[in-house]
This record gives C-alpha cells, sequence and structure tokens, in this order.
C-alpha cells in the first residue's frame, strides 16, 4: 500500500487531533498548536489541513450538537482514523530509527 505524504504542518494537525481526542474541532485544534509549538496558526490554515487529511483518509469527522455559547450552531468534531494512526506510527518509527542512528559525535552539542 501506498503511503500517503504528510507534510510538517499536517503531521501536527493530525498529532493534535490525537492528543485532544472527542474534543478536538477547529478552534481547540489552532489553541492545542498554538500551546504545544509555540507557533500561532491561522484558523482557517488549521482547517484547510483538516480537509485535505480527511480526504486522505487519515481523518473522519462528524457534527457535534448546538450550543448557546456558539449561538446554536454545532462544531465540526475530528478523530483519527485508522490510517491516520499508522501513518503516525510509521512517521515515529522512520524518525526513531534516524535519530538512533545519528552517532554521538553526528551532532554539535546544544543548550537547551
Amino acid at each position: 500500500m501506498r503511503r500517503s505524504y504528510l507534510g510538517e504542518f499536517e503531521e501536527v494537525v493530525l498529532l493534535t487531533v490525537a492528543v485532544l481526542g472527542t474534543g478536538a474541532y477547529g478552534v481547540a485544534i489552532t489553541d492545542e498548536l498554538d500551546r504545544q509549538t509555540g507557533r500561532a496558526v491561522s484558523i482557517s490554515a488549521v482547517h484547510a489541513a483538516l480537509h485535505r487529511l480527511e480526504e486522505k483518509g487519515m481523518l473522519k469527522s462528524h457534527l457535534g450538537e448546538a450550543t448557546a455559547e456558539r449561538g446554536g450552531r454545532r462544531k465540526r468534531l475530528f478523530s483519527v482514523t485508522i490510517l491516520g494512526s499508522r501513518t503516525l506510527h510509521d512517521i515515529r518509527a522512520v524518525r526513531d530509527q534516524l535519530w538512533d542512528s545519528i552517532s554521538p559525535q553526528g551532532l554539535p552539542a546544544v543548550s537547551l
């Protein structure tokens, strides 16, 4: 099976949906991305990535219940599919393998 390519932003959006679980919707994802990465992202960029991930079969969505705080509007809630989970695990395995392949002299020391 051919794996779909994920860019860095799509990867962190997919991971963020996994982090949020059942509460994953546009604004919550945007806020969590900002909190976790320190990167301010626009809601439109998040929505575009969510749409691409859903088209690739890595996310699925459904409309939640209408809420008074949203003026009776419903949230579109996202969840990670089996394909999305498999893709994230594959990406992690490749990254771990690469990190494990670096010799102790391979990277200059950094102060965190």
